[in-house]
């Protein structure tokens, strides 16, 4: 089963976090597919990760040759780049969450709604088999709490 890893950001945006995950992503030698709900929020994360002081290689379905992107971001739940790393950002979801090695479930803290939705998808994600974390951002970086 894959291991799943809720992020619980309080303390950043996705735009802030998401590229530090992604950039360790990249250092242990791995791929990763970044799953948006809309087209909207995957042109905002690409503009964002443009605008990082680290170059962060990455493309979209918009520039082709997904194969030689390291880092994908697709509305798609489809590993087009060969990455066994999903990021699931925005309560962006898939069944095919198996086919990853690992996933990264990024919400954010400060909306009630998207908590509530991030403890459904846990909890279907647990009674799936899944092996799941729950990682809360505090001062000192990313704190694990279950």
């Amino acid at each position: 089963m894959t291991g799943i890893g809720f992020y619980h950001l309080t303390r950043s945006t996705l735009e802030q976090a998401l590229p530090r995950l992604l950039q360790r992503t990249l250092a242990a030698g791995q791929r990763a597919l970044v799953l948006t709900p809309d087209a909207a929020t995957r042109t905002a994360l690409d503009e964002a990760l443009w605008r990082q002081p680290v170059w962060l290689p990455h493309g979209t379905e918009a520039d082709g040759d997904a194969d030689l992107q390291p880092i994908w971001l697709s509305t798609e739940p489809v590993a087009a780049n060969g990455a066994r790393f999903l990021f699931l950002t925005h309560g962006a979801s898939t069944d095919r969450i198996g086919a990853f090695d690992r996933a990264f479930d990024l919400f954010d803290g400060t909306r009630e709604d998207a908590v509530q939705a991030a403890r459904q998808r846990w909890k279907a994600a647990r009674d799936a088999g899944h092996a799941v974390t729950y990682w809360q951002q505090t001062e000192a970086g990313w704190q694990q709490k279950a």
